[in-house]
Parts: C-alpha cells; sequence; structure tokens
C-alpha cells in the first residue's frame, strides 16, 4: 500500500526550457513538493510525464512520493522575463490528467494542492478530497487561467469555473498578475475581482513579487511586506510560496503568520535557479529572526 502524503500536489511535472536548450524540472508540483520536503513533511505528486522522464524522475526528485503515468508528451515550457514581465511558450502538454489516477488512499492527505499548469485538471478534481477538520484543499490556477495559441504562445483566458471550484476549497493562492490582464492592467479593478472571489473561499492569498503578498478574509484585505532578496531566477517562486504557506497552515492555523512565513520562504527561492533556492526550515527562521532584529523600533 502507497504511504499516505502529509502533503500531495497534483498537476504536471514540466521540462523548463533553458536558452542554450537544456532544461530543468518544473512545475507546481515539483516546486511545491520539494517545498514541503525541505520543511519538514512527507511529499507526494500525481502527474503524467514522457518514459525517458520517468526513467530520471525518481533520481530527480529521490525523497518524493511519484505516482506518475505514461503520457507520450511531457509538458515543456519556456518561460522569457524582461523588466519584471514573463513571456510564456507552452511547446509540448502531457495528457490530462484523471480521477483514477489518484491512488484511493491518497484520498485523505492532510494537505492537497491542485496545481494544473495547462488545463490538465478538470474542475471535478476538487470533489475527491473530503472536506473535514485537520485537512486543507488548496489550487493555484495559473493553468486555470491560460491558453495558447498555435505558435504555444501563452495567452491569459477567463476562468469561468471559479464560483463552482471556489466554495470547495479552504485556500486559493494566485500571483496579482495573473488577473491584470483581465484588469484592463489596473492594480484597483484586479483587487476587486480578487476580493469577489474571496467572498466565495475562507482564504484567498495574491503573491506580489517583490511588492509581497496580500491576504483576503471574505472580501476584507490585508498586505504583508516581502523580505529582502537579490533576485536571480523567479521561476517557481509562487508556487514554493504555495507550500509554504499550506504547511505552516496546517501546523499552526494562523492565516497571517502563514502569509509573512510564505513571504520569508519565497524570498529564498528567487535567489538561485530553478529548485535550487528551496530552503530548509532553519534557514527560513534564521532569515526571520534576522529580519525582525533589524526592524525592531530603537
Amino acid at each position: 500500500m502507497l504511504q499516505v502524503p502529509q502533503f500531495l500536489s497534483i498537476g504536471h511535472v514540466t521540462r523548463d526550457i533553458h536558452p542554450d536548450g537544456s532544461f530543468s524540472l518544473g512545475g507546481t508540483v515539483t516546486f511545491a513538493a520539494l517545498t514541503a520536503y525541505h520543511l519538514g513533511l512527507a511529499a507526494g505528486i500525481i502527474t503524467c510525464a514522457d518514459p525517458e522522464l520517468i526513467g530520471v524522475l525518481s533520481e530527480r526528485l529521490p525523497d518524493i512520493a511519484l505516482h506518475v503515468r505514461p503520457s507520450e508528451r511531457t509538458t515543456t515550457f519556456a518561460n522569457y522575463y524582461h523588466e519584471g514581465f514573463r513571456t510564456q511558450y507552452l511547446y509540448a502538454r502531457g495528457d490530462s490528467l484523471d480521477f483514477a489516477d489518484v491512488p484511493a488512499a491518497w484520498h485523505s492527505a492532510p494537505i492537497v494542492l491542485l496545481g494544473p499548469l495547462a488545463q490538465e485538471l478538470s474542475p471535478e478534481f476538487v470533489t475527491l478530497f473530503p472536506r473535514q477538520p485537520g485537512t486543507i484543499i488548496a489550487a493555484t490556477p495559473q493553468g486555470w487561467l491560460r491558453r495558447w495559441d498555435d505558435d504555444g504562445r501563452v495567452w491569459p483566458a477567463p476562468w469561468h469555473d471559479a464560483e463552482k471550484v471556489l466554495p470547495l476549497l479552504d485556500a486559493l493562492i494566485l500571483s496579482h498578475d495573473d488577473l491584470l490582464p483581465f484588469a484592463n492592467g489596473n492594480r484597483g479593478e484586479a483587487d476587486a475581482i480578487l476580493a469577489q472571489w474571496s467572498a466565495h473561499v475562507p482564504l484567498l492569498i495574491a503573491t506580489d513579487g517583490r511588492y509581497g503578498a496580500t491576504l483576503f478574509r471574505r472580501g476584507v484585505a490585508r498586505r504583508f511586506h516581502a523580505y529582502p532578496a537579490t533576485e536571480v531566477d523567479p521561476t517557481g517562486a509562487g508556487d514554493v510560496f504555495a507550500a509554504a504557506f499550506l504547511i505552516h497552515l496546517h501546523r499552526h492555523g494562523d492565516p497571517e503568520r502563514a502569509v509573512d512565513f510564505a513571504n520569508c520562504v519565497a524570498s529564498f527561492s528567487v535567489e538561485k535557479e530553478a529548485i535550487r533556492g528551496i530552503p530548509t526550515l532553519e534557514m527560513v527562521e534564521e532569515r526571520m529572526r534576522q529580519y525582525r532584529e533589524a526592524n525592531e523600533p530603537v
């Protein structure tokens, strides 16, 4: 019998292509599961990938429980950053995931994160996991907010199923920038959409890069500072944030403190390329201590 992970992430692992043609392992599930492991939890991933990647996946993620269905292709992205903005291309897409891909025993995982990247999870996936005390069901909806053209260029897409999915979640975590295309680039209008969505879900958190994050609780917003960091690669920082937030929330039950903790964890992730920046709990606690001491009133 498969051991039930304490932290379960569901979605596509990816090949993230670099300019020199090499790739790093990516995807929300990868960043989130590794964050959970580094913070002390047993983590698992449900995904699909091509046979070649499956052959090396256990080597690249040796400490993560893997349930992988073979797919002809692995979802493959290329990300280009310019002045803080990302242009993204989808060069290949793995198969959509089915309910049958989730082992029955894993339905009882205490923390579940749905992390779609390319419309690979149907909205009904959230119904697989029972809502009960001591469990957290969450989603990062970026893959439900995307479409792509014939060249693979990724564009924003409206999330038509939002009000159907949100009431079945305990938390929604997304980037503030994901909503700007639907708000004419106006941050106030984006906040209004977030506030509207937050009426349907207990906790909604919008990350905002170097500006920190905003916690919405039934329409009421509270902003939290970012931790200073020297940015090298922002890829995956939002996924690292999401996992850290959910883990702290599950352990301590305080959403405000969980946002601050997650901001600190994410500050490490941008300082190195790909998954190499994910910190340990000890590193995070030390940075938080140093920040508090540096900002105490004299």
